[in-house]
């Protein structure tokens, strides 16, 4: 039973943080590259300024990994990721081709759903969330069972810090109740555009089942 009722919490928490996310991706929808920058430029600092921390959270958490090796991943998908996507133009008119007149804009897809592995659960948190959000998309994280507690604090760093710069509340969230039911809510849910999907082939085969665009990596 009580296993029964975790999946329903579960559930019921992907709606919630879901339905979230498409509301104040709404509400993002107009955001200028300034703001857009600001923001993702305050998550990324946040999210370095924490990664030695987490670093060591997500190996007391998953017993997966070397503290210190850890760190060196969460530098390179905080401020390191954000000094090589940071001058990518993606709000409004990003690309010109004279000759055959046309323009290329930039438009979000809506709310990402993120599956997370155990392997480097902190990092790719930071990653996905930068990418994301710099696309002027919502994310919501779905972590590894063995990897809940560290997930969600980094995404806790990175949505604190983005609201202080201008972010709207629910933009970046992570479920905490995770069960195999509640991720495939998240994944079905009517206010997912797209699922990002990192960890084993079973992740990433049950990712691209679901009948909207994902993109998998894993093994």
């Amino acid at each position: 039973m009580a296993e029964f009722d975790l999946d329903l919490q579960s559930i019921q928490e992907a709606r919630t943080l879901a339905a979230a996310a498409r509301e104040a991706q709404q509400s993002f929808l107009h955001a200028s590259q300034a703001e857009v920058d600001r923001i993702c430029a305050a998550m990324a600092e946040a999210a370095y300024a924490a990664a030695e921390r987490l670093g060591r959270m997500a190996v007391e958490e998953t017993t997966y990994g070397v503290p210190e090796h850890k760190t060196l991943k969460n530098f390179l998908c905080s401020r390191i990721l954000w000094e090589a996507i940071k001058d990518i133009p993606t709000v409004g008119v990003i690309r010109h081709h004279e000759q055959k007149r046309m323009y290329d804009i930039a438009w979000p897809v809506g709310v990402v759903a993120a599956l997370i592995p155990s392997t480097n659960p902190t990092s790719t948190v930071m990653f996905k969330t930068l990418i994301a959000v710099k696309a002027r998309d919502a994310i919501v994280v779905a972590p590894h069972p063995a990897a809940v507690q560290c997930c969600v604090e980094t995404a806790r760093v990175m949505a604190e810090a983005g609201e202080r710069a201008g972010m709207p509340k629910g933009l970046v969230s992570c479920m905490s109740k995770v069960t195999l039911a509640g991720t495939q809510e998240l994944m079905k849910h009517n206010d997912t555009a797209l699922i990002l999907a990192t960890g084993g082939s079973d992740m990433v085969k049950a990712a691209h089942s679901v009948g909207k665009p994902a993109y998998g990596v894993g093994p």
